[in-house]
């Protein structure tokens, strides 16, 4: 049978798309392409040994899981210095919601972006 195997992108809408691109470049790091995306490439992970995968979560409607963001997606971004990023964030006026919290699997924090998206932000083990 023909099946899904794995998720190729993430694409959401935005307000102000180039604003937003800008925080996420100086905010979190991320390397934009010429075209204006970024493409994370698992191989180029090498900081851990959990190998690159990519969860994929349906959450309740009513949860809370995402607050206090109303968007209906969240994205977890795989860090490679969560303690660096969040002293970033902090230095641009960025307050964590939740975190870091240490967890089996790694070290977790919370963030929102400036459109108001729940951001959480993983360092694996």
């Amino acid at each position: 049978m023909a099946k899904v195997t794995g998720i190729g992108g993430v694409f959401f809408k935005a307000k102000d798309p180039d604003a937003l691109k800008a925080w996420y470049v100086k905010c979190l790091g991320v390397d934009l392409t010429d075209w204006g995306f970024a493409i994370f490439d698992w191989a180029e992970d090498q900081k851990t040994q959990v190998p690159g995968v990519t969860v994929w979560h349906l959450a309740e409607h009513d949860g809370d899981w995402f607050a206090p963001s109303t968007s209906s997606l969240m994205i977890n971004y795989r860090v490679d210095d969560l303690d660096g990023i969040l002293e970033r964030l902090e230095s641009e006026g960025v307050t964590p919601l939740k975190g870091p919290d240490d967890e089996d699997n790694g070290r977790f924090a919370w963030v929102m972006d400036p459109e108001g998206n729940k951001v959480e932000l993983w360092e694996p083990r």
